[in-house]
């Protein structure tokens, strides 16, 4: 997660048919983080003790930041040298947290619509560490009749014991963390496991059931040919995941990659540039639509959309509710962002003085969550006007009109049918950037997400 020393650099945003500098171009949330403060913490408390919801989905997020071995391009807040002590003095503190929440007005009684365990890399947790921390969230949110529990995984730390039991615990959403199947493209990216550990994982994963297996690629790595990304999509294609999400590499500031860069006094990143990236994962959409996938997001192509769904991130870009705990993790309560902690000091401190681990949060106004709902949703390839309208009030044709009309004008956007205004391909390739089109002014300088 973002470290707050770098909360106020905001350079611009990346050009088309630039290089790779460093930033973070992948847009989460909005408004941007810089604009979230300590002093709107009070915010989160006040939502909490207000009445629940009525229609709100609720999800529940738990951050396990240990690790293996730190990538060179990971700007996540993980930890590599924390013993089995120290993980359970840290599952504990995240219990006191998590067990405050369930206890205020906003949220008694509520079940878990989804729940997510991410990282870090939460498969590290041996299975009678993750049996216990998952019942004792469950003793305190319900997920009895949760449409989705997420789970993120490294390769190399699971075998058949372990995903039996992450199975048992009753993930349905395996995401595993490939990233490339060449060794020697994972070892300069500083990836912990080898390409025979994908293999025997994945298998031993579609053995044991899992309603939806993912694995993540990410185009562009330091060292990545074309050649060598063909071989990962035809690999991919052929051991056959219900989804594949493919990111574009980016090179966040607290990177080990950004601080070669700063001591060798280089501005560009040694991975491949934009119009590489987007070629690259271009020719990969294309590929698994060959294969019978439909490609669902900026990110994503699905096997069978019917069943395939990515319940996470579809309920929160449309402003379901999240209770979040965990070092560094995001929030969002009744219109309140909130981010904890960034360090695991200070977070299990605060919650061993009886205190909440929050460290800024950002009440949201109305024509921000519209904004925010747009511009996440923007990233789905298409949206319908009638949808905004009926949900804000809002008539997005005419409101960003010269917005859609520039879009259209440089290839990036159709109307598609009376109700349906479309990204095309090279528009979803570069949505993320497309996306600041529409912020709000006083936010569009803030172009990488720190």
């Amino acid at each position: 997660m973002s470290d707050p020393s770098t909360l106020t650099r905001t350079p611009p945003i990346a050009k088309a048919d630039s290089e790779t500098e460093a930033g973070n171009y992948f847009v989460s949330n909005y408004p941007p983080f810089s604009f979230w403060k300590p002093d709107q913490v009070h915010r989160v408390h006040e939502v909490l003790e207000g009445p629940a919801p009525v229609d709100t989905p609720l999800g529940v997020y738990f951050h396990i930041p240990f690790c293996r071995k730190r990538c060179h391009f990971c700007y996540f807040r993980v930890y590599t040298d924390k013993n089995a002590n120290e993980i359970r003095a840290y599952v504990n503190a995240g219990m006191k947290e998590l067990a405050h929440y369930a206890a205020q007005p906003y949220l008694v009684g509520r079940k878990a619509h989804f729940v997510y365990f991410g990282g870090g890399t939460p498969s590290y947790l041996s299975v009678p560490q993750l049996k216990e921390l998952t019942d004792r969230m469950k003793d305190l949110i319900s997920w009895e009749g949760a449409e989705e529990v997420a789970f993120e995984a490294e390769p190399g730390t699971l075998n058949e014991t372990k995903l039996t039991g992450i199975r048992e615990v009753g993930v349905t959403r395996l995401s595993l963390g490939v990233e490339n199947f060449d060794d020697h493209i994972l070892e300069s990216n500083g990836r912990a496991h080898r390409s025979g550990e994908i293999d025997k994982a994945y298998n031993f994963a579609r053995g044991l059931g899992f309603e939806h297996i993912n694995i993540d690629l990410i185009a562009g790595m330091m060292n990545e040919t074309e050649e060598n990304w063909r071989r990962c999509v035809a690999k991919a294609i052929e051991m056959g995941p219900d989804a594949v999400t493919i990111y574009q590499m980016e090179v966040p500031y607290n990177t080990t990659i950004y601080k070669n860069m700063q001591a060798e006094g280089k501005v560009t990143a040694p991975v491949a540039s934009w119009p590489q990236k987007r070629d690259w994962v271009s020719y990969a959409f294309d590929e698994f639509q060959k294969a019978g996938y439909t490609v669902t997001s900026a990110y994503t192509v699905v096997k069978d959309p019917e069943r395939i769904k990515f319940v996470y991130r579809d309920a929160l870009w449309e402003g379901a509710d999240l209770v979040s705990a965990g070092v560094a993790s995001f929030g969002h309560l009744g219109g309140v962002h909130y981010q904890n902690q960034a360090d695991i000091g200070p977070y299990v401190e605060a919650l061993d003085r009886g205190e909440m681990p929050i460290f800024r949060a950002y009440e949201t106004n109305e024509e921000e969550r519209f904004i925010r709902e747009f511009v996440l949703k923007l990233k789905l390839g298409h949206f319908q006007p009638s949808y905004y309208k009926e949900k804000f009030g809002q008539d997005v044709l005419t409101r960003f009109a010269p917005e859609l009309a520039a879009l259209q004008r440089e290839g990036f956007l159709e109307i598609t049918g009376p109700d349906e205004v479309t990204l095309t391909r090279a528009g979803l390739l570069q949505s993320d950037r497309l996306c600041h089109e529409f912020f709000l002014p006083q936010h569009r300088q803030y172009a990488r997400y720190t």
